[in-house]
This record gives structure tokens, sequence and C-alpha cells, in this order.
């Protein structure tokens, strides 16, 4: 009879773990430090591919049970994909009109949003067999043919380009020949293959790439100051992973390797 009752309340005991400290599905902090897988789906403009991978590495070798997924594009398409459910934990802008968008509508973590980088916008050529084109102003004469620019409508490379050359009074000229890259990177890799004479992209972009070669920067009164956001998504199911990454991606160390990359941290 002893053996039974030991069986029984060992049973319940077990039962009791296993039931305790409901958490809504979410993983607790020691749930994950018991090993419970985490994936955390972070959105971020094309600009931020490289370093953006960096930082996810390092984050995933010092937390084995979260797994970063990330999503690049244009911060456009980035927003629609978040209004229509896509699901992301947190979203790093490349310019604030898509952020106040998200802001708007009320899917952003209250107190998570916050300004982090800043950028600049260049005009680059091939590197070889590049035309001579030393300054924006250039894009007009006839013999440009072809433009490579961040598509206005949701690309934010592609607005601050349209600000830059309306200010210098060549919008116009420069759309006839224009090509519209879906985010910044295509309008990059189409300057590396020759495909355009010329293309607009941010610094830290041409400075990843040996095939380019930039040959002006925008003046700063020429368009409104290139800043990056990120917030944490309200609907996010992994708040305090999504939180502890947001931290993670903005501590003193990180802060570095942005700048290692051209930004200028804010």
């Amino acid at each position: 009879m002893k053996k039974l009752w030991t069986v029984l309340l060992v049973a319940v005991l077990a039962i009791t773990a296993g039931c305790g400290g409901g958490n809504d599905g979410k993983p607790s902090a020691a749930s994950s430090a018991s090993g419970e897988k985490v994936e955390l789906h972070v959105s971020a403009a094309a600009s931020l591919t490289d370093v953006m991978n960096e930082i996810g590495a390092d984050y995933e070798k010092e937390h084995p049970n979260v797994k970063v997924v990330f999503n690049y594009g244009s911060s456009g398409a980035l927003q629609q994909a978040i209004e229509s459910g896509g699901g992301a934990d947190l979203f790093f802008s490349a310019a604030q009109k898509q952020m106040n968008a998200l802001e708007k509508a009320g899917l952003l973590a209250d107190g998570t949003r916050k300004d982090l980088l800043v950028n600049e916008v260049v005009l680059i050529v091939p590197k070889d067999g590049g035309k001579d084109i030393p300054s924006f102003d250039q894009l007009a004469r006839a013999d440009v043919q072809r433009v490579a620019l961040g598509e206005p409508k949701g690309v934010p490379v592609g607005q601050y380009s349209e600000e830059i050359l309306t200010k210098l009074g060549i919008l116009d000229a420069v759309k006839a020949k224009a090509v519209y890259g879906s985010d910044v990177r295509q309008v990059l890799t189409w300057v590396e293959g020759g495909d355009v004479d010329a293309g607009l992209v941010y610094a830290t972009d041409a400075a990843i790439s040996e095939k380019v070669k930039v040959t002006a920067q925008a003046p700063a009164d020429s368009h409104k100051p290139i800043v990056y956001p990120v917030a944490i998504l309200k609907e996010t199911k992994q708040m305090d992973a999504a939180k502890d990454f947001l931290a993670f991606a903005t501590n003193d160390a990180n802060k570095k390797r942005f700048e290692q990359y051209g930004f200028e941290v804010k």
C-alpha cells in the first residue's frame, strides 16, 4: 500500500509541475534557460543586411535557444507586410515615414520606438569603365542614359533621391532615363554590373562594394535627415526575447559595429 501511495504522489507532483507557471504560451525566462526554442522574426531595411546578419549570428551564439529570422526589403514593402499581419516581432526601418505609419495604426509596442542610425545618400558609378559623373547635377547630361533609383513610393532611398533631384531642379530630366529598383541593394547591383551609368544609394551600401566608385555625396540640405528608427511590434508573441534582442543590437559593442559599416549612431 505504501508503494501505491508513493507512485500516486509522484504522479501528482509531475502533473502539477507541468501545469504550473502559466504564461499564455509565451516562453518564460526559465523555459528559455532550459532550452525551449524561440523564433524571433526581424524585419529590416535592405541596407542593414550585412550588419544585421552579423548581429543576429552573435546573438544566436549567446542565446542558443533563439533563432533569429530576418526579412530584408524596402521599408515600404516591410511596412505593408506588417500591416497585413506579416508576423514580425521587430522592425528596423530606413526612414521615419514607414515607422510613423505603423505607430499611427497602433501597431508598435508602447515605449519601444527609438531612433538608432543616420545615413547619407551618395552618387555611384561602375568602378571599371564607368562614365565620369562628378556631381549629381551631371546626371542631366545627354550622354548619361540610364540612372538607377529606388522606387520612390516604397523605397526610402528613392524618396530621398527625388528630394535631392528636385532641390537641384533636374528631377524631370533624370526621371526620363531612370530605372527603379525594388530596394537599395537592387540599385547597387545594377551599378556593379554596369547595367546603368549611375545610381543613388546609401553611403553604407556603396562602402561594402568593391565594384562601384562614389563620385559625390548629397548636400545635407538637399533632403530630409536620413534617420533609421527601430521598434518592437505590439502583436509580438515573444516580447521578452524581442526586448532582449533590441538591447543587444543597440549595446556599445554593436554601436561600434554599425559605425564600422559607415552608419552614424544616434
